[in-house]
């Protein structure tokens, strides 16, 4: 289990992130909400290592990040990162990339390798793309290309950064049908959305961030109720039942009455 106890993080000596303290639970899909430039994707780079702590810890099964090795820690989390290069390279070269950690002298992938990345494609829809380069696939095939790479690490974390960017409304469904799945199988699930709705119904616990800083961290329909989401993102947020469940909508403007003013036992501030 991947934990941060009082987190700063950021660049050029400047942190981004802010006294940050949660743990992303295995079997759990865990969701980051926030404004732009509220410090999601630096809060995940800094679990991943590809930022320096500036203060606090990250800790890997109780082991400080900074004492691991980058073949360690790929071992234990992988990143859908939210922007990339594209490489001119066969999209099922693209996926093996997510085995090399398991590399060892010559670095020769095995027929296991193959196994899990065609596994992997599956997953995503992109087995079909396996010998196209990537270069020639639309933003939506790239996405499952790149989220058949981070399955293919085969890491009990899965960091997801707007994983849900460039897909029609078929492949948002799937993508979080493969989150959900990964965290079914007991491994600890954390994706950056910027879609309240999304969120609420497809998450087991949500984190709303503004300005560098944790505001809650609480189960859905608990952080809907606590007003957080209608303070930091001017928007009222209203659940409706269906014959599917209960599904949420937003509107522009603060709802008038939230049900409660707590989250995860605090006050909102």
């Amino acid at each position: 289990m991947i934990q941060l106890s009082r987190l700063c993080a950021g660049y050029f000596g400047r942190p981004a992130i802010r006294e940050v303290t949660m743990e992303f639970l295995p079997g759990k899909v865990t969701v980051l909400l926030g404004p732009n430039g509220s410090g999601k994707s630096t809060l995940l780079k800094a679990a991943l290592g590809l930022l320096p702590v500036m203060s606090g810890e990250v800790l890997y099964d109780g082991a400080d990040i900074r004492q691991m090795k980058p073949r360690q820690i790929a071992r234990k989390a992988a990143l859908l990162a939210q922007s990339r290069n594209i490489p001119s390279i066969q999209s099922l070269r693209m996926v093996l990339h997510g085995r090399f950690p398991y590399l060892t002298y010559p670095k020769r992938y095995g027929g296991k390798d193959y196994a899990i990345a065609h596994s992997a494609m599956e997953a995503t829809g992109s087995r079909q793309h396996e010998n196209t380069n990537v270069s020639q696939l639309s933003g939506g095939q790239r996405q499952g290309v790149y989220l058949a790479m981070a399955l293919a690490q085969d890491t009990q974390t899965v960091f997801m950064d707007e994983p849900t960017t460039y897909l029609d409304i078929r492949r948002q469904f799937q993508t979080m049908e493969i989150a959900r799945s990964l965290a079914g199988e007991g491994k600890a699930v954390v994706l950056v959305l910027h879609d309240i709705c999304l969120a609420l119904r497809e998450a087991d616990r949500i984190a709303v961030f503004q300005e560098g800083r944790l505001l809650c961290l609480d189960q859905p329909e608990a952080v809907r109720k606590s007003g957080i989401l209608e303070e930091v993102f001017q928007v009222g947020v209203y659940p409706v039942q269906t014959p599917h469940g209960t599904q949420y909508y937003c509107v522009p403007g603060q709802n008038q009455f939230p049900e409660s003013g707590f989250c995860n036992g605090l006050r909102k501030t």
